[in-house]
């Protein structure tokens, strides 16, 4: 079995797929035996992180020790990557794969520096790419929300970050001291009728409208319309308000990561 575990600056999304190879036409959910969305820890040692990982899968009936053939890992936070490292060297005798330079993704890198591109975007744009072909257009609800634009011809063209929709609203609260945190749910109305349901207005149709935008003038850019996919934690609140949205796939980037792992190998 594949440990895929996707670290982000907010939160770790783990997956466990079964031993076979993806095939062509499988969705991200296929094969995926369970998942687990945690809270982002940089404290945490590589023993924290091992036990953690025996938890999740004792819960479940799984022997960690014998049951995990590979660990696959994007990371944008460097300490956890280290601690994932000795984790899977020191506990169940892996070395983990951890999308970086020299790993092969079988996707042509199109930026200035290749090195700069966050391993999560990668594994999006291998995913999104396998699922729909391209032109394709990434969009990911993280820390930041990321875009990414992936030729006809399935090359990673680059793309645009923005700051993500929490950090955006603690901003807001941090900086307006009459205004106070609400819970991000679809508000009644666009036109709020009180000051919670305008920022809720603010908050949820703004940022849909903004990857609205994006995506029409990265269309424009690439002329040719394109499969727009949508990924990460608060891609289930923003897609249905999106007109340009039309897929949204949660375990975008733990199929990605499947991918690239299996091509390493």
């Amino acid at each position: 079995m594949l440990l895929a575990m996707d670290v982000g600056n907010t939160q770790t999304v783990i997956g466990l797929y079964a031993g076979s190879p993806a095939k062509p036409g499988r969705q991200p959910g296929d094969d995926l035996l369970h998942h687990w969305r945690l809270s982002t820890n940089t404290e945490r040692t590589s023993d924290e992180l091992a036990l953690l990982v025996f938890q999740l899968l004792d819960h479940h009936g799984y022997d960690a020790d014998s049951c995990l053939n590979g660990i696959a890992v994007s990371s944008g936070v460097p300490r956890v990557t280290a601690a994932l490292r000795s984790m899977g060297e020191d506990w169940f005798r892996l070395s983990p794969m951890v999308i970086e330079p020299g790993i092969r993704t079988g996707m042509p890198i199109l930026y200035d520096n290749p090195k700069d591109v966050g391993a999560d975007r990668i594994a999006d744009a291998v995913a999104a790419f396998d699922l729909f072909g391209g032109p394709t257009i990434v969009v990911d609800f993280g820390t930041a929300t990321t875009i990414e634009a992936i030729s006809e011809k399935g090359e990673y063209l680059g793309g645009a970050i923005v700051p993500g929709i929490e950090i955006s609203l603690d901003a807001l609260f941090n900086r307006a001291a009459a205004l106070r945190r609400v819970e991000l749910v679809e508000p009644r109305n666009v036109i709020g009728k009180n000051t919670i349901e305008a920022i809720q207005s603010g908050a949820i149709y703004g940022f849909a409208a903004q990857v609205d935008g994006l995506c029409s003038r990265f269309e424009a850019e690439l002329g040719a319309a394109c499969s727009i996919v949508a990924t990460g934690g608060l891609s289930e609140l923003i897609s249905p308000l999106s007109s340009k949205i039309a897929y949204d796939e949660p375990w975008l980037t733990l199929h990605g990561l499947r991918l690239i792992y299996e091509r390493n190998q």
